[in-house]
């Protein structure tokens, strides 16, 4: 077994009419050129997605919100559906295509045709609520996944980690009262950073509360700072949750070079969570997991961070590391681990 790869030519069907949006065509095409120049590809069992079933976004979205879609797609103009969020005629479909891409790879993974998965899909998803589209999103891609996992294939517990700079709000929102889906995101917040969600004491509703680990940090963390959280809070809370798949919604706007944010993530510190994630796969639920492309916004450390992920997903050693590391002192961790411990009970 290998590990399962979905993209698809038709994701660049999708982009803003003014080419300056910086959710872009490019940031797909760099993961591309990247990978094939690396020889990766051809070393993972290829998938070409087909768009989701409609009952699938059910799952997840209203639909209302699956309407005004399908209304945008019969149009002859670009929407603006936010003034972060755009759709052109074609856009609610590439979305049904990235989300079957995600649905696709997982299917791989659980009827045992790949060890685990990388989903190279765009539009993003994680900030999809569950009646409209945010946050460059169209359809929550990650939670579709989810749920189908849950719904066709009798999953009972799913692990969601979301290490993208920005706080997951669609996923949160969607599986807030949900104690099947742990959702844990490590994410920057503060002075109104968006989408201004995530807060420490957001930790889910009814039969979903304890099931939302938020971990919001000022800007300025780095490489040590994540490692200290997934040993200390991402892998004590897997633990006690027992997942039996794990779904990442993987995103390269931590990394220092990033023009939307302030954190200071090197490639060496991506490629190290990414190992620790499969390691907790490993330990957890015979390997099962999938990675889904969510943002990062400067090319070379978008396609840089999908290479190192394909390494390790398929058992290499290698990290490629072209920006290497900024200069500076980084704030302390310290604190914030011992309130997220405390606010969920754990060890």
């Amino acid at each position: 077994m290998t590990t399962a790869y979905a993209t698809h030519p038709h994701y660049l069907n999708h982009f803003h009419p003014a080419h300056n949006h910086p959710e872009r065509p490019e940031r797909l095409k760099s993961v591309w050129q990247i990978l094939d120049e690396a020889g990766l590809i051809n070393r993972m069992k290829s998938i070409i997605p087909l768009p989701v079933d409609r009952n699938l976004i059910l799952n997840v979205h209203h639909e209302n919100m699956v309407r005004m879609l399908e209304l945008i797609g019969v149009q002859d103009k670009a929407v603006l559906i936010d003034a972060d969020t755009y759709a052109l005629p074609e856009s609610y479909e590439t979305a049904r295509l990235a989300a079957g891409g995600v649905v696709q790879v997982i299917e791989a993974v659980l009827t045992g045709e790949a060890i685990n998965g990388l989903a190279a899909v765009r539009p993003p998803g994680h900030h999809a609520v569950i009646g409209r589209p945010m946050g460059f999103c169209l359809l929550n891609n990650i939670s579709i996944g989810a749920r189908f996992a849950q719904k066709i294939h009798n999953i009972e517990r799913v692990l969601i980690v979301d290490f993208d700079v920005h706080h997951g709000n669609g996923t949160q929102d969607i599986f807030y009262e949900d104690p099947s889906v742990l959702f844990i995101s490590l994410h920057q917040y503060g002075n109104l950073f968006y989408p201004g969600s995530g807060a420490l004491h957001d930790v889910g509703r009814n039969a979903g509360e304890g099931y939302t680990i938020n971990v919001p940090l000022p800007a300025g963390h780095g490489d040590s700072s994540y490692i200290a959280l997934f040993e200390q809070i991402v892998r004590p809370a897997a633990l006690r949750f027992q997942p039996e798949l794990i779904l990442v919604s993987a995103g390269f706007d931590g990394h220092w070079i990033d023009p939307l944010a302030g954190m200071r993530l090197t490639l060496n510190g991506f490629a190290r969570m990414t190992r620790e994630l499969i390691r907790m796969a490993d330990d957890l639920c015979s390997g099962k997991i999938v990675f889904v492309m969510e943002g990062g916004y400067d090319l070379v450390a978008l396609g840089h961070g999908f290479r190192n992920i394909a390494h390790s997903l398929l058992g290499d050693v290698t990290i490629s590391d072209p920006l290497g590391a900024d200069k500076g002192k980084y704030p302390d961790i310290l604190p914030i681990i011992e309130q997220v411990k405390k606010q969920h009970n754990l060890p």
